[in-house]
Parts: C-alpha cells; sequence; structure tokens
C-alpha cells in the first residue's frame, strides 16, 4: 500500500498521515495541488476502487456518497500512472515528520 494526500493531513493533529506512516505504509503529501481530492484505490493493478466515498464514519453513516468497482487491467493501468505522475510532484513523509 501506498498513498497520497493533501498538504492539510499533515497539519492536522491526528490526521490519516499520522495514522498511515505509524502503521508503516509510504505517505506521500501533494503540495502542488489545493487539495488531493481523488478517491482512488488500485488492488491487484486489475481493480479500481473510486468515487465520492471518503472513507471515514460520516461517509458510510451520514453522506451520500458513490463508489464504483472497476475490473479491468487497462483502466487500472491508467490510474496507476496518473497516481505515478501526482507521486512525483509529491514529497514522502516520515514518521517523525508526521506529528509523532
Amino acid at each position: 500500500m501506498k498513498v497520497i494526500l493533501d498538504k492539510s493531513q499533515q497539519t492536522e493533529r491526528y490526521s490519516s498521515a499520522t495514522f498511515l506512516t505509524r502503521a508503516g505504509i509510504p505517505v506521500w503529501i501533494d503540495r502542488k495541488h489545493a487539495i488531493q481530492h481523488n478517491k482512488v484505490m488500485v488492488v491487484d493493478s486489475q481493480i479500481v476502487i473510486t468515487g465520492s466515498f471518503n472513507f471515514t464514519k460520516s461517509a458510510e453513516e451520514k453522506n451520500a456518497e458513490n463508489l464504483l468497482i472497476i475490473t479491468d487491467s487497462p483502466t487500472a493501468k491508467k490510474y496507476l500512472e496518473n497516481w505515478e505522475k501526482c507521486r512525483e510532484h509529491s514529497e514522502q513523509i516520515h514518521e517523525s515528520l508526521s506529528g509523532k
């Protein structure tokens, strides 16, 4: 697992960046864009999970959200290429920088 988050996630006291880096998951912060608003998971280079769903308790219990699951390797490849382009201009953070 690898994750790109927007810059707000590094400044919040108990953020996704803190949780993920403490779990040993590589995290990058995208400072180029105002908000890193992509909500995409690529699983095994063949399944894409995307939509408005934020993977939060509020999204699950209160919000009107959508989630789309696509099983198609060529589509997954395009999403992975987009992720890599974003990672190239993002800064990797480490546990000591994420609020530990």
